[in-house]
């Protein structure tokens, strides 16, 4: 059919995009998703939900980037949506909203290549992110938008900065508390009174939450900053600009995430989680339990961290991290004798090899460094430390494989039990000693399994303790047993220790929040004032951090903010008069706005506290005992698996233990969608080619005459295979879209994008669009006759089933559902109402502004998304169901349980829903019902 004999009122792209935009305005201009507080400048005791339940809906916030979002982006906020529009019909006080995680490193990029403001980029950017999401008809409440670069809400991300800073974790009780209770319990502790207000100043500082420290970091002298692990790469190297990464111990901002250690695992048991990503915070965390242990040395005790303190007597060496705050005091004038080459590397003193070494192991990343495998290197020290429960002097090696900041730094080494050891063993020609009894057809390497302890006793004439054996004790018994031992012996004690280490919080960045600490003439630091902040970044004209030679390990940071020198030096009055003061010049890392952004939707107007405690309550609260709190529903991608959720359960459990809040936890349940993955093609020489522009003959794709290959790849600019949401409204419209999208398979999967493939959505749309209006007139066409009882008993059941699929996110399958009742429908000659308007209803989320349309048309005033959801009739439901195995190309795929009723279409609508991630894009050449036996699927 061409243009011209198209039906005036066909439902086209372009009918759907005035329909579209004409309700995107009525909703605006409505206030339509707005959800009321029970308190302040946000309640609202007139709104259709004012007292009905609460569903906070969250999803994980976007970085606004110049390039605006892809069609993969969209899949959650659309999912998201659909949800929340589905609860609000269901009789629930919805609150969806949606701001901008906009500190980030891209626009800081930008600014120093382009001498563009990183704010002039940033609104330019979230102008553009909330037009995108505006097309796409998403329903957030745009009063509680906002992003992380807006001075007010860094107001109470600094805020709450000082509560860590200001606050101590006190292992009695458990919890934070102010840092006025620390002071005032060392302060009855002897000898306190005595020390100086340097020292009083210091031992306060060691305890805080947020804390200075020289700690091992990740140095680029080329980019200038210091990075964290995940922007540097398997080789060591900046991930941009790939310039060397060298470790350094530099003065940098701490949060003492590890007191919480404990606390972020047992917590996770009440979390509605995947279990994969509750498996990954484990494994982050890494909790251990063992020993601490003290070996003497020439430079003072070293300790260590061992969970096998039972294997203690066959210590044979101690490594030291290169990095070890003892090594330098350890490391003697000259190579003691024995020293063969192995161990000293060649180096004429221990001076100069400990100095190579460290030069070498500097340009090594921490993954590299405990790289399974990898050849073992390491030089002696030059100095022997004291077994402390046999006495034998065993050397003192540095190695790359032990972390500064990983325990202790240090380990004792026992290679008869311990892969790596044993291997270093080797390298190095040092001594093994079994300490495990292996099995009796154990051949040779260590043994790593349990077994009864061996050569564990004290020698004879041991002066450093009472004589002790643990010869023939299992594990458990002889881990008690030496722990006693030491114990008593004052030579180590009983320890848990974490994989997690405490938070890097500074970057040399400009664009970030401002810290709001100042130092006294002493280096100490203060807390600015309350009523200072925020501490606003200063304008600046250089936005670049200074750069250095990409191979000088040996220069320091020097921040952008350091040039701001106006700005950097200020005079208060802080209690004892007014002094002069030099502010941080690092700044925040971009983790820090998203750790308690769900926190400020709940109370974005409060200019008194960061969230008002009965709009927490109400929100996030704890429903019953037992119940963490947190969002109702937080969706985004497995990639922020451990870090962004980890630091925002930290900073929530903060706010908590210091009464703030109610929640204990951020996000009571979370769900991981899926990516949506596109076709890329590849012109002989393995070049990206674009994507629109290929095209298929015969099974084969072509781009300009030249044949190419076709792969899937992440979707992205530099694949050339990018489809903006944009162009799908243009073409299609946003519903269309949206119930593609919706539609592809199950939410947490990974599903191709086919463009090709949309109209079987737009064409679904159009048939519930001809049950209402008749194409050729535009006038409505339903009846008000009562629909025959199999139209009735298909309408309930698809009520039935698209609500328990809406509620657990299977909307895919909810979507199938309604294609079968709409197919089941246009074979009516006359659409009944009893039908078409709970139809049009549950359609209403996926495709809102067609169902908004639909039912103003069918004579409703007021819009549809207060209207309450269909409910099934349970008298309905009766019926035989039969369970159909779905086969593809002969393999079972998937089983569907349908009525026995169902017709064929139905059938095999909701099959191919089933299947839908192993049909991966394809169209089915057949789809075979057997009847009440099975569906097959031939590709």
């Amino acid at each position: 059919m061409s243009e011209t004999d198209t039906p005036a009122f066909r439902y086209t792209a372009a009918m759907a995009q005035d329909i579209e935009l004409r309700w995107q305005e009525i909703w605006a201009a409505n206030g339509t998703f707005h959800a009321p507080n029970p308190t302040g400048e946000l309640a609202d005791p007139a709104h259709p939900r004012a007292h009905a339940p609460k569903l906070f809906v969250l999803d994980m916030f976007p970085f606004p980037s110049g390039a605006g979002l892809h069609v993969g982006h969209p899949l959650g906020y659309i999912a998201t949506d659909v949800y929340s529009r589905f609860q609000r019909m269901a009789g629930f006080n919805v609150l969806h909203p949606m701001g901008f995680d906009s500190f980030g490193l891209p626009t800081e990029q930008y600014a120093v290549q382009t001498g563009t403001h990183p704010q002039i980029t940033t609104d330019r950017n979230i102008i553009r992110y909330k037009q995108q999401l505006r097309r796409l008809g998403l329903g957030y409440d745009e009063r509680r938008s906002f992003a992380t670069t807006d001075p007010e809400y860094y107001r109470w991300t600094q805020w709450i900065f000082l509560k860590c800073f200001n606050s101590w974790y006190d292992p009695e009780q458990d919890k934070a508390r102010p840092i006025e209770t620390l002071v005032e319990k060392l302060s009855a502790e002897p000898g306190w009174a005595e020390k100086s207000a340097g020292e009083r100043r210091q031992a306060i500082d060691e305890h805080r939450l947020a804390y200075v420290s020289h700690a091992p970091v990740n140095w680029c002298p080329g980019l200038g900053t210091v990075l964290a692990n995940e922007e540097i790469t398997s080789e060591g190297r900046s991930e941009r600009g790939n310039f060397p990464v060298f470790k350094r111990n530099l003065k940098q901002w701490m949060m003492r995430i590890t007191a919480y250690g404990d606390r972020l695992l047992t917590d996770l048991e009440a979390l509605d989680w995947p279990e994969s990503v509750k498996t990954m915070q484990r494994t982050w965390i890494g909790k251990s339990t063992g020993a601490h242990v003290d070996f003497a040395s020439p430079a003072g005790d070293i300790r260590v961290f061992t969970t096998r303190p039972d294997t203690l007597f066959g210590a044979t060496y101690m490594v030291l991290a290169p990095e070890h705050e003892l090594v330098d005091a350890l490391v003697p004038d000259a190579w003691p004798a024995g020293a063969g080459e192995r161990w000293t590397g060649g180096h004429a003193t221990p001076a100069e090899a400990v100095a190579a070494y460290r030069k070498f192991a500097a340009t090594k990343s921490d993954l590299e460094r405990q790289t399974e495998g990898k050849d073992k290197t390491g030089v002696f020290t030059g100095a022997y430390g004291t077994n402390p429960v046999n006495g034998a002097e065993v050397p003192i090696f540095i190695a790359d494989y032990v972390l500064a900041g990983y325990g202790t730094g240090a380990i004792m080494a026992v290679p008869a039990q311990d892969t790596r050891d044993w291997e270093f063993a080797e390298a190095f020609g040092l001594p093994i000693v079994r300490t495990v009894q292996p099995p009796a057809d154990w051949e040779s390497g260590p043994f790593t399994g349990d077994g009864v302890a061996i050569n564990s006793a004290t020698p004879e004439g041991f002066t450093g303790g009472p004589a002790i054996s643990l010869d023939g004790l299992a594990v458990a018994e002889a881990k008690a047993r030496i722990i006693t031992w030491l114990e008593e012996t004052g030579r180590g004690v009983g320890a848990t220790t974490f994989r997690l280490r405490d938070w890097l919080f500074s970057r040399q960045r400009y664009w970030g929040e401002p810290f709001p600490i100042v130092y006294d003439a002493d280096g100490f630091a203060h807390a600015v004032p309350e009523s200072m902040l925020p501490v606003v970044l200063p304008e600046i004209d250089d936005f670049s951090p200074k750069t250095f030679e990409a191979d000088d390990a040996n220069s320091s940071p020097e921040p952008p903010l350091g040039r701001a020198t106006d700005w950097i030096t200020v005079e208060l009055d802080l209690g004892d008069g007014v002094q002069t003061y030099t502010r941080e010049t690092n700044t925040m890392p971009n983790w820090a706005g998203s750790c308690w952004y769900e926190m400020r939707y709940l109370d974005p107007a409060n200019s008194e506290a960061f969230v008002g405690a009965e709009n927490e309550r109400f929100w996030m609260g704890p429903k019953s005992d037992g119940d963490p709190g947190g969002a109702d529903l937080y969706v985004g991608g497995v990639e922020h698996a451990v870090l962004h959720l980890l630091y925002a359960r930290f900073w929530q459990k903060v706010v908590h233990d210091l009464g703030y809040v109610s929640a204990k936890e951020p996000f009571r349940r979370l769900f991981n969608q899926g990516y949506v993955d596109a076709y890329v093609y590849r012109d002989s020489r393995e070049f990206p080619v674009e994507a629109a522009e290929v095209t298929e003959r015969d099974g084969k794709y072509f781009f300009g005459g030249e044949e190419v290959r076709r792969s899937y790849g992440k979707m992205g600019k530099s694949l050339k295979n990018v489809v903006t949401p944009d162009s799908m409204c243009e073409e299609y419209g946003a519903d269309t879209f949206r119930v593609y999208e919706m539609s592809m398979g199950p939410l947490d999967v990974n599903r191709p994008w086919e463009t090709r493939a949309v109209v079987g959505a737009q064409r679904f749309l159009q048939r519930v669009w001809r049950l209402v209006i008749d194409e050729e007139t535009g006038e409505v066409r339903v009846g008000d006759e009562p629909a025959d009882e199999a139209t009735r008993k298909l309408l309930h059941r698809t009520i039935d089933g698209v609500r328990a699929d809406t509620t657990e996110l299977r909307f895919n399958t909810a979507i199938a559902k309604l294609i079968g009742l709409t197919n089941h429908v246009t074979g009516l000659a006359v659409p009944p109402r009893e039908v078409v308007e709970p139809l049009v209803a549950m359609v209403g989320p996926f495709a809102p502004h067609l169902a908004e349309e639909l039912w103003a048309r069918l004579g409703h005033d007021g819009g549809l998304s207060y209207v309450d959801f269909p409910v099934a009739d349970p008298a309905q439901l009766v019926a035989d169901t039969v369970t159909y195995p779905v086969q593809v190309n002969g393999k079972v795929r998937g089983r569907i349980e349908v009525a026995a009723d169902l017709p064929e279409a139905e059938v095999q609508a909701a099959a191919l829903a089933e299947i839908a991630a192993s049909l991966d894009g394809r169209t089915p050449k057949k789809v075979i019902v057997v009847k009440g036996r099975m569906v097959s699927v031939v590709l």
